[in-house]
């Protein structure tokens, strides 16, 4: 199976391989940058949803893959409290898409005043733990929840609800 993942992001692409060596299904992998065509910084779950799905698509279509895979970070606002959301697309050479949602919780007030003020949450995250390149570590799901979920382990998870779709997919048609 040929699986184009859309993202040049090293957690990211280790998501999509990891979930992939779980389920036991041979797989080769190619990773593109593509762009998400959402803003920067998701706010919602149907903007950070489409952003994935977005990927997927470009990085099926530019490898003519069996499979693309977008995976997406945003945060959503739910009774005046910004929390993380994050999203997962798998897009098949037909066009069958499947979607999955993954972890969220609730992020620091400087947090959401930073993206009110229009920051994107790897910068901020990065001016909150006075380190560089949180999104390519463990993420703020892995900062919030003292790495107990990373970034690469809950999108993991994203890409094993993308990958049981399709197993139950292909096995019903």
């Amino acid at each position: 199976m040929n699986i184009a993942i859309g993202t040049k992001n090293p957690v990211k692409i280790q998501a999509v391989k990891k979930a992939f060596e779980l389920t036991q299904l041979e797989a080769l992998f190619t990773s593109y940058d593509v762009p998400s065509e959402v803003a920067a910084q998701p706010i919602s779950d149907e903007e950070t949803r489409l952003g994935a799905v977005n990927r997927a698509r470009h990085a099926q279509r530019k490898d003519h893959a069996d499979a693309g895979i977008g995976l997406e970070g945003g945060v959503k606002w739910i009774e005046g409290t910004l929390y993380l959301c994050n999203w997962g697309a798998l897009v098949t050479s037909d066009g069958t898409v499947f979607t999955a949602m993954g972890a969220g919780l609730p992020l620091p007030d400087d947090i959401a005043k930073g993206i009110e003020a229009g920051s994107e949450l790897g910068p901020l995250m990065d001016q909150f733990t006075s380190r560089t390149g949180i999104r390519h570590a463990e993420g703020a799901i892995g900062v919030f929840t003292n790495n107990l979920i990373t970034r690469q382990s809950m999108f993991e998870h994203i890409v094993l609800q993308l990958v049981g779709q399709y197993i139950l997919h292909k096995s019903v048609n």
